[in-house]
């Protein structure tokens, strides 16, 4: 069950509305779970008049995380039980495209990533230029390793985003930031309700939309780890991985001719050719 709870206006630090001279709507939505201590602090570094308006659903928290929410004057639906973060971002895209968004900025309320590249994440989408836009975390090692990532994840990182870049025929920093952003016409192409629940969404995302041939690019992102900052132990990562590459060799095979897997978008149904 999933409970809309619309916010409250009195005294709320709502974002100003942006520029009429901006082109299309502009919806920010933010998978939360037990974000309590970082939601104030997150919401309150997003420049204002970029987003027309901002979405937090919450996976069944067990924190105040509503609360708060609804206290800026987020717009808060509840998921009843835990779905999972993958889950929680087919919640989060339903709902912008229900509610008319050109363009959906993903961003985790836990304050890992800079709110205030919200406007460089929308730019080269209202322009045309690219369809998805990565915040990634990896510019430099040391900066990446100094930000407080785990050895193990940086490595893990780097392995894996080399063998999708080969695979995919990319060129990307990493793929696998929870910062991005798409424009509408990849969330209705992309058979996202098909996904995992699990965090290998992320990944199955890009694959099926490299797959559909739309453009992906990225801009640098500061990161911050921290005990409040959401995060997958090494079990988890380690999952994650070979999901990461079972969705890559899926990809190659559709490729050379195999029966193409659930993540990939019906040929009927695609708006774009690859």
């Amino acid at each position: 069950m999933l409970m809309d709870q619309p916010p409250v206006a009195a005294g709320a630090a709502a974002h100003p509305e942006r520029p009429a001279s901006r082109r299309g709507k502009v919806v920010l939505v933010m998978p939360a779970y037990n974000a309590a201590d970082t939601l104030r602090q997150t919401w309150s570094e997003i420049p204002p008049g970029y987003v027309d308006e901002s979405i937090l659903v919450d996976d069944a928290s067990r924190d105040d995380t509503v609360t708060i929410a609804r206290g800026l004057g987020i717009r808060v639906l509840e998921h009843t039980r835990n779905r999972g973060y993958g889950g929680n971002q087919k919640t989060c895209y339903r709902e912008a495209l229900e509610r008319g968004a050109d363009i959906v900025i993903m961003l985790h309320p836990d304050y890992q990533y800079d709110p205030r590249l919200v406007p460089m994440m929308i730019l080269p989408l209202e322009l045309g230029i690219l369809d998805v836009m990565l915040g990634s975390r990896v510019r430099t090692r040391a900066e990446c390793l100094a930000s407080g990532m785990p050895l193990y994840k940086y490595l893990g990182n780097r392995l894996l985003t080399f063998i999708e870049n080969i695979g995919l025929g990319q060129n990307m920093g990493e793929f696998h930031s929870g910062y991005r952003a798409y424009r509408r016409e990849v969330l209705e192409t992309i058979p996202f309700e098909r996904f995992s629940d699990d965090f290998v969404f992320d990944s199955q995302f890009l694959v099926s939309a490299v797959d559909a041939g739309f453009k992906l690019g990225e801009i640098p992102v500061p990161v911050r780890y921290m005990p409040e900052a959401s995060s997958i132990n090494f079990k988890r990562s380690v999952r994650y991985g070979v999901g990461t590459l079972r969705a890559v060799a899926q990809y190659v095979l559709k490729r050379l001719g195999f029966p193409p897997a659930r993540i990939f978008t019906d040929p009927a149904a695609r708006t774009r050719v690859a």
